[in-house]
């Protein structure tokens, strides 16, 4: 609960399609759960891709912009909280052809000069996990610094999708920045599900958001050349990640389109016997992410998978949020 009727308003940085901002607002449904209204407004969301915008401006009353996020500005105290997932290729464990020393790819100075811009109560950043690991952890070390010389503390934590009732896992890094001034820390929220023993509710199975394990469309299987391709390959290579229904998910990535048996994407074996292996359609997709039914992705199925892979689960975001709202506001 907020402690004023005063709408909390936030900026996001880097919509994408809007996961996150989902997140952030609430007032959705995920498998028969309904995730209520968070007291939080966008005031403003913007992405450089275009298409990633269109998807966004289909599905929320608020409108996104195109902007590159070096062309903006804003003045002080338009928003109480800023959000962001800075893009995260350069971070990435399996980008060959990052470059995560160009500052070009760092975009976490970008947001940082809007958020001393701004000067919110809060800030949230969002990256993938190698953005801990990569080079010792010298940019998550950067990127934290950058933020509490803005004037921010800066606590973070590494969460796995799973554990707040999505059928995936996938572990990210969050940073959740509060004023100095405001001299109060932030807890994050603990998980909701868990593993037989836990004392939590299970985690959601994958056959949940699987309506029929054979689309009858044949563009979602892999051919009979691939799947002897992977058979012939050497030991090391072998992949096939065939997903157990009755489990979470791997990470589903944003090149879902272009996805492989000689990859880390995960796949569904359809039949044993016949070798028949498939991807993910992009319904599946999504609600592997956590978006409702309702929620439409506009463009080609290559832009829906990229958009979809590059989102955060918009359950998880409405967790960090509440907690947010909580303790701060």
């Amino acid at each position: 609960m907020t402690t004023s009727c005063r709408t909390i308003k936030a900026v996001s940085l880097f919509c994408g399609c809007g996961g996150a901002d989902l997140g952030v607002t609430g007032g959705f449904s995920y498998l028969r759960k309904r995730y209520h209204r968070t007291g939080v407004e966008i005031v403003h969301a913007s992405d450089i891709d275009r298409r990633a915008v269109a998807t966004y401006n289909l599905n929320f009353q608020h409108k996104a912009m195109v902007s590159d996020v070096h062309d903006l500005t804003f003045s002080a105290g338009f928003a109480d909280i800023v959000i962001g997932g800075f893009p995260c290729q350069a971070f990435s464990t399996v980008n060959p052809t990052k470059k995560p020393h160009d500052k070009k790819n760092q975009l976490f100075w970008e947001m940082a000069r809007i958020i001393d811009e701004i000067k919110p109560k809060v800030f949230i950043a969002e990256n993938v996990k190698g953005f801990y690991k990569l080079s010792q952890g010298k940019y998550f070390k950067l990127a934290k610094a950058v933020f509490e010389k803005k004037g921010y503390l800066v606590f973070d934590k590494l969460l796995d999708a799973s554990e707040f009732g999505v059928p995936q896992r996938r572990e990210r890094v969050f940073m959740i920045g509060v004023d100095k001034k405001l001299k109060r820390p932030f807890i994050f929220p603990n998980p909701t599900h868990g593993n037989n023993g836990s004392g939590l509710k299970s985690k959601v199975l994958l056959w949940k958001v699987i309506d029929c394990i054979t689309p009858p469309d044949p563009k979602y299987y892999f051919s009979e050349r691939a799947v002897e391709g992977v058979k012939k390959a050497k030991p090391n290579m072998k992949r096939a990640l065939a997903q157990d229904l009755n489990g979470q998910c791997l990470t589903v990535t944003s090149h879902l389109a272009k996805v492989s048996l000689n990859s880390r994407d995960p796949v569904l074996l359809v039949d044993p016997e016949k070798e028949l292996y498939r991807r993910f359609t992009p319904g599946e997709a999504a609600r592997i992410q956590s978006f409702p039914n309702k929620f439409v992705f506009t463009g080609s199925e290559g832009d829906a998978y990229r958009q979809i892979g590059n989102a955060v689960p918009p359950v998880v975001m409405w967790h960090i949020i509440r907690s947010v709202v909580n303790q701060i506001f």
